[in-house]
């Protein structure tokens, strides 16, 4: 059979730096192929060159497409291929879509761009798509804007937008990364439902191996920019050739925790806590949304309290309104190391922020990219100890770094200038400098590929043995919190639907929800 996309010797150069290095590889007509490798391995730039959608690149090698070179093309005739012959979805959604047009408006530019029908038939269409991706009342949702949709909801209609035109060659970048479990096997299995149905080629990009398992035909592993194993994907999970892979098979996360005194006096307390926000009904009527109604929970020192459930569950909500963050009305008591923390102001709470720290999901938002690292992990300390001198602000710092395997020369540098593993340390380090005994960590290894994630996990818990920090551990990732929760929330519409252990919840749960959960991960995790 003749190849549909033939990448032969491919270098992508930004400046002076090969990104990609003699990178061949080719795709049949109606094949799944998957590209994974960990972050910086090139399968992005990679699949960005298929499109020349790479900004300032130099290209060399050639990218044959049904036959022709699209390196030689002319910037028009790419216009043409882009979107109609080969169509991308993008890792984020909300980045890709335009936030000041509707859904269907976007998909049907598509249509009236490529295919030259009235805007008419291409809002029907548009809707048509959105039904086809299994979106429900497609009809309203294509009025809608992208900020109104879920995040499962916005990647069905970058899903729509992409089949518009009835593509050869689907490209989906990571497209399964940000969404909760039950989320990513609805989109893996629509996506196989799509393929089959239209017979077309899909790429996927992927750091996660074993997704790769329940979807591709075929597997290309890349490593700093080189190719280094490609085979059918039952050979390579049965007999992987390179020491690379056999690394990027063994790292799903391993249960690291060590038993703490079940005697012990709680930590923190939360007692009937209950999150309402004000939902707009016109001008100058508004009605409560109960985000969290009513939930007990209780963490001792030491500890980590595994929260889960989808997204809209209500588990950040109530993370951030045990910590007195969130922006919703709180109800119920909540108490720490004996104090009623709910009954605070805001200038008495305040000593005891130190304590309570925070490591959020994306430490590329969260760590302010005009900050120097040690102006961002010095923060809290010049505001919590102000009678630390310089030199002893940074020593502190220094150590926090080195707790964190991080170098201290690397102070002076800025956010960008890291990987997002590292990125994830410094945020760590922020925390940790302050000596805190409770650390909420919110989604901490979401956006990481799983080396690095079993590596952070691995820090997470070499942490809390040695200073004693108690977790509270957000995750919609259940391979992740088994390995490092004692105890396990599972939550649903706000509400504490099964809690127990985490060896009762997670092996033996008495829940439909939480069962539907596991056997969401166990298909996104794949057999151990």
């Amino acid at each position: 059979m003749k190849n549909l996309l033939d990448i032969r010797n491919l270098r992508v150069r930004f400046g002076a730096t090969d990104v990609v290095d003699d990178v061949s590889f080719s795709i049949e007509p109606g094949e799944k192929f998957a590209l994974v490798g960990e972050s910086g391995s090139g399968k992005t730039v990679t699949s960005l060159s298929i499109l020349r959608l790479n900004p300032d690149a130099q290209y060399h090698g050639s990218i044959l497409f049904e036959g022709q070179d699209l390196l030689q093309k002319p910037e028009a005739a790419m216009r043409a291929v882009r979107g109609k012959d080969v169509a991308m979805i993008f890792q984020e959604p909300m980045t890709a879509l335009n936030p000041l047009f509707t859904i269907g408006n976007q998909i049907a530019e598509v249509l009236m761009l490529h295919e030259g029908i009235s805007a008419k038939a291409a809002a029907q269409r548009a809707v048509e798509l959105l039904a086809k991706t299994g979106i429900p009342e497609p009809a309203r949702r294509a009025l809608a804007f992208p900020h109104q949709l879920s995040g499962g909801q916005r990647q069905r209609a970058m899903i729509a937008m992409a089949l518009a035109c009835r593509p050869k060659l689907l490209i989906a970048d990571e497209p399964t990364t940000a969404l909760d479990v039950t989320i990513q096997v609805q989109i893996i299995e629509l996506l196989n439902h799509l393929q089959r149905e239209e017979n077309m080629a899909v790429l996927l990009i992927t750091h996660d191996l074993n997704l790769v398992r329940h979807f591709a035909d075929r597997v290309a592993v890349m490593e700093r920019g080189r190719l280094v194993e490609t085979a059918p994907t039952a050979a390579l999970f049965a007999h992987p050739r390179e020491e690379y892979t056999r690394k990027l098979l063994a790292s799903r996360p391993q249960r690291v925790v060590e038993t703490i005194d079940e005697g012990t006096r709680p930590l923190l307390t939360g007692e009937r806590v209950r999150c309402t926000f004000p939902i707009k009904q016109g001008w100058f009527k508004s009605t409560p949304f109960v985000a969290v109604d009513d939930v007990d929970v209780q963490l001792r020192p030491r500890e980590t309290l595994g929260i889960v459930g989808e997204s809209g569950s209500g588990k950040s909500t109530l993370g951030m309104a045990l910590l007195r963050l969130s922006s919703a009305t709180v109800d119920g008591r909540i108490s720490f190391k004996g104090q009623a923390v709910s009954e605070m102001s805001r200038n008495a709470l305040r000593p005891l922020r130190a304590k309570m720290q925070v490591v959020f999901q994306d430490p590329f938002a969260s760590l302010s990219p005009r900050r120097t690292i040690e102006q961002i992990v010095g923060e809290g300390l010049a505001l919590h100890q102000p009678q630390l001198g310089r030199d002893a602000l940074r020593d502190a710092v220094a150590n926090g770094l080195r707790e964190v395997g991080l170098k201290p020369e690397m102070m002076s540098r800025y956010p960008h200038e890291f990987s997002g593993g590292q990125r994830q340390r410094i945020a760590i380090a922020r925390a940790l400098v302050l000596k805190p005994e409770l650390i909420l960590l919110d989604e901490p290894t979401s956006s990481l590929d799983v080396s690095v994630q079993k590596q952070v996990l691995g820090l997470l818990a070499e942490l809390q043995r040695k200073h004693g920090i108690a977790y509270i551990f957000i995750s919609h990732d259940l391979a992740v919190i088994r390995a490092m929760a004692h105890r396990v929330m599972v939550m649903k519409d706000g509400k504490v639907v099964e809690s127990g252990s985490a060896e009762q919840v997670l092996s033996h749960p008495t829940q439909a929800y939480t069962r539907r959960l596991l056997e969401a991960s166990t298909y996104s995790i794949g057999a151990a």
